[in-house]
């Protein structure tokens, strides 16, 4: 979609827009969204962050999702001055002017922290907001000393993109997510959160994302990871950001853990590796507790992603299942 066809179909007459989920857990699915609790999410991020009329937005994410189109919706809502590049992962490359606010994924963040140029760029950006996959400690650790406000993201399509952030960088960083202006969290069953945020949603919302509630109080959280990237093998639980997450310090070939049905242990873990499966393994056994080293360890030319950068997980559950 261009930006010219999204303008046209936001000042129709219809108060509803057709979205799409991203992907990562299956077919991407169409979602009837109200215009008016976009504006609303709109209104609430820009508060949060104290942007303002004139303030220059980037959008370099494809208009076929919600990240996209909100970054539109932001600029029309609270007067931001829109600079519009093609969808790339070099989101940074023909920039010049000075950007108040962007939205990226960790792979755009992570191209423009290899080229000096875009690096820099990068750095001057008032409010970075990084979403649709995980940060990994590397990244972490170069964001932290970045001069302005850098944060990760809690959101979904079904909540119009974030209702949380997290600060990356600065001294007020932290590993807990705090939820916007009307938002309010709890934990349901097998502690997965529960959002209620009336302006951008009709209802609560129950996810499948594990979470914990900071021990001081208030609404602060972290996600461990998704119910249905837990797997249970041999009785023991095992959540797969948790494995993925001690890897990336010691795995450089990218990788991705999914899981696969096991006729002794219920189900059993998988490795996918673009590189060498027996570094792979050398690397598991260096971090992992036994308990949770995988049982499988597959070679693949290229880990399966979805159209919007993240790890496509139902795919990579079929790969391992047809091996």
């Amino acid at each position: 979609m261009t930006l010219e066809e999204f303008l046209k179909e936001w000042h129709s007459t219809s108060p509803v827009l057709l979205v799409h989920t991203s992907g990562s857990t299956g077919q991407p699915k169409p979602l009837l969204v109200e215009k008016r609790r976009m504006e609303a999410s709109a209104r609430i991020t820009c508060q949060f962050l104290g942007l303002r009329e004139g303030d220059t937005a980037l959008l370099c994410m494809p208009l076929d999702y919600i990240a996209g189109k909100m970054m539109v919706v932001r600029a029309l809502a609270c007067g931001l001055r829109l600079v519009s590049v093609v969808p790339s992962g070099h989101p940074l490359a023909s920039v010049t002017q000075p950007i108040a606010f962007a939205a990226m994924v960790p792979l755009q963040v992570y191209n423009s922290l290899q080229v000096p140029e875009e690096r820099e760029r990068l750095r001057q950006i008032r409010h970075l907001l990084i979403g649709g996959g995980a940060i990994d400690d590397a990244m972490a650790e170069v964001l932290k000393d970045f001069p302005h406000a850098v944060w990760s993201t809690y959101g979904m399509t079904e909540t119009l993109s974030h209702i949380a952030l997290r600060r990356l960088s600065g001294s007020t960083r932290s590993d807990w997510y705090t939820p916007l202006a009307g938002v309010t969290v709890s934990l349901g069953d097998g502690d997965c959160l529960v959002v209620d945020a009336p302006a951008v949603h009709d209802g609560i919302l129950v996810t499948n994302d594990v979470a914990e509630l900071s021990p001081v109080g208030g609404q602060s959280f972290r996600i461990l990871g998704r119910k249905d990237n837990v797997v249970c093998s041999g009785g023991v639980k095992i959540q797969i950001e948790e494995v993925e997450q001690r890897l990336r310090p010691v795995l450089a070939a990218p990788f991705m853990a999914t899981k696969r049905r096991d006729p002794k242990f219920g189900e059993a873990l998988v490795l996918l590796t673009e590189g060498s499966p027996d570094e792979a393994r050398s690397a598991c056994a260096a971090v992992l507790p036994r308990l949770w080293l995988p049982r499988h360890y597959m070679h693949v030319d290229c880990l399966p992603v979805t159209a919007t950068g993240k790890p496509a997980r139902y795919l990579a559950q079929e790969i391992a299942e047809k091996e």
